[in-house]
């Protein structure tokens, strides 16, 4: 498995570690094999360390002296407090970026509301997870705001990756069906430039998803 040429090897590991925490490969107190983790991506220690300590700087690994890293556990309060700042952060990306979305970048949230729906269907939740961190990503890339564009990617890699887990695929399913039709509705109001409604529904939309509502 070749890093792409276009990253460097530390963003290449931290990407892969980052995806497998976010689909559930890589499960809350799990310890990260660094040894594997080397020998599948053909690299080197040092770069995977660097990675490893940048997870944990962005708040996805906790490193235990003498045991290593694990994936970071959240409880239920982290989760709340964590989705109350993204939802607010997205809102104001949303607004920024309403006056500068074009009618291609429309075209390609609604398609990826569609695609989402298939997702779903198909208990795909590993892609369902791309697709949605890729609808959101249209408007948030054309905010024109870098800072907030930084500080939304490190919160929504330590909080996406634990609130799609369930056992249960069909409640699950339910659920992230009732999410993906308020991406329709997003679509919609950027359609209509409507900034306040854009605003309203995206502080909630970030709610957590856990146990009870499973």
């Amino acid at each position: 498995m070749q890093a792409p040429k276009y990253q460097s090897l530390k963003d290449h590991v931290y990407d892969y570690i980052a995806q497998k925490i976010q689909d559930g490969t890589l499960l809350p107190n799990q310890k990260i094999n660094e040894a594997e983790i080397c020998k599948r991506l053909d690299i080197s220690r040092t770069p995977t360390r660097e990675a490893l300590f940048q997870l944990t700087s962005d708040n996805l690994l906790d490193y235990i002296p003498r045991r290593g890293f694990i994936v970071k556990p959240f409880d239920t309060k982290e989760k709340l407090n964590v989705s109350q700042i993204i939802g607010s952060l997205d809102a104001l990306a949303a607004t920024l970026a309403a006056d500068r979305l074009t009618e291609r970048d429309i075209a390609d949230m609604e398609a990826l509301c569609h695609k989402i729906d298939q997702d779903i269907s198909q208990f795909d939740f590993s892609h369902y997870h791309k697709d949605q961190y890729d609808f959101h990503e249209i408007y948030i890339r054309k905010c024109d705001n870098p800072h907030l564009i930084e500080l939304m990617g490190s919160l929504k890699n330590s909080f996406i990756r634990q609130s799609y887990l369930s056992s249960d695929h069909n409640k699950l399913a339910l659920v992230l069906k009732q999410v993906n039709g308020e991406h329709f509705k997003i679509v919609e109001y950027f359609k209509a430039q409507d900034k306040g409604s854009l605003e309203a529904l995206l502080k909630y939309h970030w709610r957590i998803i856990d146990t009870e509502m499973l």
